[in-house]
Parts: C-alpha cells; sequence; structure tokens
C-alpha cells in the first residue's frame, strides 16, 4: 500500500523468519526496540537471559543440536562489549550464529568524535573475532548486509556472523519497499556441496585396498547433520572410528566400530597402525596433536582422503592423497552407494579381528578407570557423577560439560549413546559457557531430557542463568561438583612448587598454594533463592536420591555436589592433557 510504513527492525525480523528462524536469544533495550518488538509477529521466540555472552552461548547451543541458524542479539556499547567472550567461544568451536547488535544512531557513529556515549567501533573489534562482521550506515543497506551474513554464515566452516545497525535505522520507520525481499533462495545457496563423482570413486578404491583403514570425524559431521552415514560407512567398510574432541557424540560409542576419545592408548594405536585415514570435517588441530607422529603414522607410511567444507582446510595439517570439497553429508552418502557396488568381502576377517582387538583393548582400559569407583563415602569421589547420571537419564539426553578437572571427570566416566548429545568447549574450554550451553539445549531439544556437570569455579561465572531457566521454564539439571579450588590450577602449580611433596602427600599446605582456594558458595540455595529446586550431596548414594528427586520435580534443579578435594584434583590422563600442548616431535 502507497505510503505504508515499516521499522527497520520489523524488515530484519521479516529476513529472519524468512531463513526459518523460531527463536532468538537476547537482552532486550530500547536500541533495538523495533527489532525485539517485530519477532512475536513473525511467529519468532525470544528468550531472555540474564547477560549477553549467554545469548552467545544459548544460539550456539541452539545451532550445534539443531543444525539451524541460532541468532542472539545485544544492545550498542556495554551489550555488544557483554558479547564479545561469547563471539570468541563460539566462533572458535565453530557454531553457525548470527549476532545482530544495535549502534548509536547514524551521525555519530564512526569515526568516533570521542567522548561519545556507549559506543566502541563494534564492526571491527568484532572482525577478527567472528568469520566475518559488517554494519548497515543506511535503511536501504540493512536487507544487503544481512543477506551477505546469511551467506557467509553458510558457506564453509560454520562461525559467528555479526550484523550491527545504529539505533535510528533500527527504530525508525520508512517506506515499505515496493517489492518484498527475496527469499534466501535468491541470496544464497540451498544446496549441499555435492562431491566430485570421480573423487568419490577414487575415494572407494583406496579404501577398498587398504589393509588398515582408520575413520576420523570432526565437528563438520555434527554440522552436517551426517552421523548416521557416517556409522554407515564405518560398518561397510568395519574400519574402527576415532573423533576430535568436539565431535565425541557422533556415534554411539557402544558400537563395534566406535574407540572412544577416552581410549587415549587405544586411540593412539589405532591412528599408528592404520595405513590409510578417511578424515571428514576435521582440520586435526591442536586436541589431534595437528595429526603429527607419535600420536599419528608418518605421512610417508599413511594414505589420507580428506573432506572438508572450507577448501583452506584440505591438506593444511597432514598432506592430504585424495582432497574432497564437499559437504559431509552428501559425501558420506555417495560412498556408501559406492561401496555397495563393491566385493568388500575380501579381507573381512581381518578387519573384525582388528575391531575386536580395539575393542577388548578399551574395555581393559575401562575396566581400569572403573577401579576409581569402589572408593565410596563422604565426600563423593567424582568418578561416580557421570555413570549415576547415565543410571537416570535417558540415553539420548544431553549432557553439557564444564569446568577444568571436573570436565575430565565427567569426559572420561560418560559413554555417549546417541548422536548430538554432547556439549562444552572442546576448542576454546570457556568456564562457564555451559550453564547457557545448558539453557540453549533446552530449548533446542525441549523433548529431551538436559543436564550438565560442572565445576563450582565455573558456575561461578554465570550462576545468574538459573533464574533465566526458571523464568522460561527449562527443566534442565545442574550438578555443581564443589571442591572449593582452582582444581586444574592448584595441581600445577603444586607440581611446579614441590612435585615430590604433590606425589607424596597429594598435595601441598595451604600457605604454600598461591590463591588457589575459594570460599564455599551454597548452590543448592542460591539456586532456591531464585525459584530452582536444591539439592546437596556428598555420596554415591544422596547424588542418586538427589538426581531422582530433580527428576521428578519437572523443574529447573541445582544439585550441590561436595567431592573429594585431593582425588578431584588428581583427574585421570593429565599428562595427556598436557602434552597435547606442546608441539609433537614429528
Amino acid at each position: 500500500m502507497a505510503g505504508a510504513q515499516i521499522r527497520g527492525g520489523e524488515r530484519i525480523a521479516r529476513m529472519l523468519k524468512a531463513e526459518g528462524v523460531e527463536v532468538v536469544f537476547g537482552i532486550i533495550d530500547g536500541s533495538y526496540f523495533g527489532l525485539y518488538s517485530s519477532l512475536g509477529a513473525q511467529g519468532i521466540r525470544l528468550v531472555t537471559p540474564r547477560h549477553e555472552t549467554s545469548a552467545v552461548h544459548m544460539a550456539g547451543a541452539y545451532a550445534r543440536l539443531t543444525g539451524k541458524l541460532g541468532v542472539c542479539i545485544a544492545s550498542n556499547g556495554p551489550g555488544a562489549a557483554n558479547a564479545l567472550a561469547g563471539v570468541a567461544v563460539e566462533n572458535g568451536e565453530g557454531n553457525r550464529v548470527l549476532l545482530i547488535t544495535s549502534w548509536r544512531r547514524t551521525p555519530i557513529v564512526g569515526p568516533d568524535r570521542g567522548g561519545t556515549y556507549q559506543y566502541f567501533d563494534q564492526v571491527n573489534v568484532m572482525r577478527p573475532m567472528a568469520k566475518w562482521s559488517g554494519a548497515a550506515h543506511s535503511y536501504d543497506r540493512i536487507p544487503e548486509v544481512m543477506r551477505r551474513a546469511m551467506r557467509v554464515s553458510w558457506h564453509g566452516r560454520p562461525g559467528v556472523v555479526h550484523v550491527c545497525v545504529p539505533e535510528d535505522l533500527v527504530n525508525g520507520s520508512f517506506e515499505e519497499p515496493a517489492q518484498p525481499d527475496p527469499t534466501p533462495a535468491r541470496y544464497r545457496e540451498q544446496h549441499r556441496m555435492a562431491p566430485d563423482p570421480e573423487r568419490v570413486r577414487e575415494a572407494a578404491d583406496r579404501l577398498v585396498a587398504s589393509e588398515a583403514v582408520l575413520i576420523h570425524a570432526g565437528g563438520g559431521v555434527l554440522h552436517a547433520q551426517a552421523c548416521s552415514e557416517l556409522r554407515q560407512v564405518a560398518e561397510l567398510l568395519r574400519a574402527p572410528v576415532t573423533t576430535s574432541w568436539g565431535a565425541r557424540d557422533v556415534i554411539d560409542e557402544r558400537s563395534e566400530v566406535a574407540i572412544p576419545m577416552t581410549a587415549v592408548e587405544t586411540v593412539t594405536r589405532a591412528r599408528n597402525e592404520a595405513d590409510l585415514v578417511l578424515a571428514v570435517g576435521t582440520r586435526f588441530g591442536e586436541t589431534d596433536f595437528w595429526a603429527k607422529p607419535p600420536y599419528w603414522r608418518s605421512p610417508g607410511e599413511q594414505q589420507l582422503i580428506q573432506v572438508d567444507i572450507d577448501e583452506e582446510l584440505l591438506g593444511l595439517n597432514k598432506p592430504v592423497d585424495v582432497a574432497v570439497l564437499a559437504d559431509a553429508k552428501r559425501f558420506l552418502a555417495a560412498l556408501a552407494v559406492e561401496l555397495g557396488k563393491r566385493d568388500l568381502a575380501t579381507g573381512q576377517a581381518a578387519r573384525e579381528a582388528r575391531l575386536a582387538k580395539y575393542r577388548e583393548s578399551w574395555l581393559a582400559t575401562r575396566a581400569q578407570l572403573d577401579e576409581a569407583r569402589k572408593a565410596g563415602g563422604s565426600p563423593l569421589h567424582s568418578s561416580h557423577v557421570a555413570p549415576i547420571c547415565q543410571e537416570l537419564f535417558d540415553d539420548d539426553a544431553v549432557l553439557v560439560v564444564d569446568g577444568g578437572n571436573t570436565a575430565i571427570w565427567a569426559n572420561f566416566y560418560h559413554e555417549v549413546r546417541a548422536p548430538h548429545s554432547l556439549l562444552s568447549t572442546f576448542k576454546f574450554g570457556m568456564l562457564g559457557a555451559g550453564v547457557a550451553q545448558t539453557l540453549g539445549a533446552k530449548v533446542a531439544c525441549p523433548e529431551r531430557q538436559v543436564h550438565c556437570i560442572i565445576g563450582d569455579g565455573a558456575m561461578g561465572f554465570h550462576p545468574q542463568e538459573i533464574e533465566t531457566a526458571v523464568r522460561n521454564e527449562l527443566a534442565v539439571i545442574f550438578m555443581v561438583l564443589c571442591d572449593r579450588q582452582w582444581g586444574m590450577v592448584k595441581v600445577n602449580q603444586e607440581f611446579a612448587i614441590d612435585p615430590e611433596r604433590t606425589l607424596r602427600e597429594g598435595g601441598l599446605p595451604a600457605e604454600q598454594n598461591i590463591n588457589t582456594d575459594l570460599g564455599e558458595i551454597r548452590f543448592d540455595l542460591l539456586a532456591e533463592s531464585m525459584g530452582a529446586h536444591g539439592e546437596r550431596a556428598s555420596s554415591p548414594e544422596e547424588l542418586r536420591a538427589a538426581l531422582e528427586r530433580s527428576l521428578a520435580s519437572g523443574r529447573c534443579c541445582v544439585i550441590h555436589v561436595d567431592v573429594d578435594r585431593k582425588a578431584h584434583k588428581f583427574a585421570p590422563n593429565l599428562a595427556v592433557f598436557k602434552a597435547m600442548h606442546d608441539e609433537p616431535a614429528g
């Protein structure tokens, strides 16, 4: 209709709806009233945390579990500054997130006059932290900037894209465009990148001819929603599967083809015995020891087929023999079809024996780990927490892990039983992110149980989000492992000061430690003060009972878990974690 008016924020909301966005995470502010007030009319839910960095983590968890775009908002100046930590983490984790920030009005942004209120150069500050960052400096360019952000977001490796729009453009009224904005199909690629059929055939030829195939899966498999295709290929080849830290939940670890990340020695053995590696959606990063010896076989003795959506990653950290630029799901589906045409019977007995050997090795390691669970009494030994959770939660329950030593204990005693069921900040190691990830996971998967095992240090970063869970009726359960210390830092510090006494006595006197001890926060009572259900447990029996009551409550719950302070410091395989930070010799 001639003369009809539209706010800039409403136009953004329309574009979000066209992209299939169903939820936005963020704190309201007058500087983008025109945006958030338009979301409801577009059928988009607004979930409001109590800190902007939590909004970014919620969007990241939502994106990782659903394969959709996670969207969050932050207001100009302080709001954008608060979001920075979340941008660094979620971009590092490779989660597909769109952050929209308001900015001060167009006449006073860039270059800074000096003294401008609630202003900094948000676009350029975020640019090196994000996958892409840009601003719309006029109403007419809002759709252009949004379209570019969407194209970048869906191209290549996922990450955070940032769109900055001045407040007078978000809130101001302008003439309706003469023509509706183009749909996503008219401004970005809608189809997953298909592999070159010749590369698929070449990969199949090499895989069938190989005597010892290993499949290594990275986060690209999760983002492509390709877990079933990965397992199909592994089952056809009877090939063991290892994963990067961040992709541990690509496969049910009870499968015969799975070698869990926590089977450290078996993983290294399999990687050294393989004469061909099929790597899908992985960069071979630092937590994969850069794919170098002695953790991997040398490139001269080991072929590599590498599949990735980002061409720059092909052959980046390990020399490649067959480079495949493609979406993981489409490649694996095509490979499964091609393998189905081949005779896979030859050598099958040897492949089965190899799988059995690795499974036996892993089960022996599992038995050694479970020795720690014989410790009963109070305070609780940290090895009990994850197994008790798995007794009571569904197999497809989402587990969020956060903390230093707590994260190691949780990971080593948890068994992945369903794809897309484990969240953490495996690449960034950000304390506190797990609180908001837990909430984002529940929004993404309301029908699934969601729980978080988190250290008291990490929980201390964002405990206010318990109220967010209560307000939004998100029935999640937090188990806060309380040792009242920066445990991972403390044990490293003690070894640096007096390693012999640390080994002999399990630690040093308090007066020798440097700022490693913390006071107690009663997280159960803190939760109750915000309207959640609180529990305290200090033995395996008490934890099991507390979890049963929490599950029965149907509410957000926080369990304060008292753990053995000395035992908690000595998390399993800490030496491997430290070795990861050293450059491998190969």
